[in-house]
């Protein structure tokens, strides 16, 4: 289904909507001591291996995921004709200062504590998380955990720290969710990752407070690749938290992340992520979740910002009663496509999933929503819900919606409901006489559309997520 507005507020007098990005819109000088150069070649996989100290499996699976990125096509199965612009030869894919990430704030260099200062993470890790992780380009500057968490065996450090220190745990679900060849960027990730989280949670253990990593972008012409992998063992549960901002350049920047989530038997893993990329940022990810018996994986997931963002995250149900959900929130500004959506594989009996995603469409900016739902034959008793929302603020706002919902059988339940709305001149009129002016008027609408979803959020995410959607409207309305 697609739609593009034709009786909203005129767009030759509507300007598009500002967000509030100057929290994340500064860079610091570069100070890296290892460089991998542009291009993509085998002497970048070398010298990545070479620089980490990576044992020979891990080399041998990078130089395969380089024969796999060559070989995969671009994907052309939908409207997505803005990749083409993506210059592999001149992006940057290793930039590091050679430090391990530190354990406390004091010991972080003086311009990357200044980053994480600005955006507000060492402050969130006193009042509210159990550990973070704070990436600088390529590596994690910071990594730090409670203690008593430690004592329980819960795990949380860099990829390269579990690569290295744990790898009985990591490498038998490393590249299984998400294997090399799923796409062209899984391929690309897993040539040249860097970074990431590795989470373990033990047996039983239940997270009262959230973990947190935040990835910044700092120097141009870059391309972030960072690879997370999480299990919840049988009965553990977690909440994981994740922010992106970089700053804004004149060239293009490349972030391709494979995250991987492994929920055990009655596990629970809740990701939730509120990103809000520069417009020049092209957001790439594959992020896809396994749930085993009576487990539950569920992606809680805001875009806001990027020159195109393809990301539709995903759950398999591999257990009976096993649960997924994605809830998305997605905001189009000029010149941004927000290409999003969630994937559901129901592969037992008894399986739910839901998935409600909203999208806001401003000036010229597209939101598309593309979902896949796939229940075979074989099975029974499993149920799928499916809503989508659209609201267009302008005459040249566009969305489009493409669920692929695909049910074998007789013993299922599934249903699909989607919408579009707009923003009219009567509503803001209305809203005006009573006092509101027009950026508020407009403020008011567009939060009103959300607030449902905003209450999935965590309230430090969901106070986050409504600064950035604050509608600057006041003289840019009509």
């Amino acid at each position: 289904m697609s739609y593009d507005a034709s009786s909203t507020i005129d767009a030759d007098t509507q300007e598009a909507i500002d967000i509030d990005r100057s929290k994340g819109d500064f860079s610091f000088p570069e100070r890296h001591k290892f460089d991998a150069g542009r291009g993509l070649t085998e002497r970048t996989i070398d010298y990545i291996s070479d620089v980490k100290g990576e044992p020979q499996w891990i080399r041998e699976f990078r130089h395969n995921a380089l024969k796999v990125f060559r070989e995969k096509p671009m994907p052309t199965n939908w409207a997505t004709e803005d990749l083409d612009n993506i210059d592999f030869d001149i992006i940057r894919y290793y930039l590091s200062d050679g430090e391990k990430p530190k354990r406390s704030w004091e010991d972080v260099p003086e311009d990357v504590l200044r980053t994480f200062e600005r955006l507000g993470i060492p402050e969130q890790e006193r009042a509210f998380l159990a550990g973070v992780e704070a990436q600088y380009d390529s590596e994690a500057a910071y990594s730090n955990m409670k203690e008593e968490l430690t004592k329980q065996g819960v795990i949380f450090v860099n990829s390269t720290e579990g690569l290295k220190n744990h790898e009985e745990i990591f490498r038998p679900y490393f590249g299984k969710v998400i294997p090399t060849g799923d796409n062209k960027f899984s391929a690309l990730n897993s040539a040249v990752f860097s970074g990431g989280s590795f989470i373990y949670i033990p047996k039983g253990v239940k997270l009262k407070q959230p973990l947190q990593a935040y990835f910044r972008i700092n120097s141009e012409n870059f391309g972030q690749f960072e690879r997370t992998l999480i299990i919840a063992d049988e009965g553990a549960e977690v909440m994981y938290m994740e922010g992106c901002t970089a700053p804004k350049f004149e060239t293009s920047t490349l972030h391709s992340a494979v995250v991987e989530l492994v929920a055990l038997k009655g596990a629970k893993i809740q990701y939730v992520t509120v990103q809000n990329w520069s417009s020049n940022v092209f957001n790439l990810v594959t992020k896809r979740g396994m749930a085993m018996e009576d487990a539950e994986v569920r992606w809680i997931d805001c875009n806001i910002g990027s020159r195109l963002t393809m990301k539709y995250p995903g759950v398999i149900m591999k257990g009976e009663r096993a649960r997924g959900e994605v809830i998305s929130i997605a905001l189009a500004n000029s010149g941004q496509h927000q290409d999003t959506g969630a994937k559901m594989i129901h592969a037992a009996n008894n399986t739910t999933s839901n998935v409600v995603s909203k999208s806001i469409s401003v000036g010229e900016g597209r939101a598309t929503y593309r979902g896949q739902v796939h229940i075979p034959k074989h099975l029974k008793g499993c149920k799928n819900n499916t809503e989508c929302d659209a609201l267009l603020i302008n005459t040249r706002s566009r969305t489009d919606t493409y669920p692929a919902i695909t049910v074998k059988g007789n013993q299922h339940a599934t249903q699909h409901e989607a919408s579009v709305s707009q923003v009219s001149e009567e509503m803001l009129f209305y809203m005006q006489q009573r006092g509101l002016s027009e950026g508020a008027a407009m403020s008011l609408a567009v939060n009103g559309f959300i607030n449902d979803l905003v209450r999935e959020f965590p309230m430090e995410y969901s106070v986050e997520l409504k600064r950035l959607i604050d509608l600057e409207m006041e003289g840019s309305v009509g």
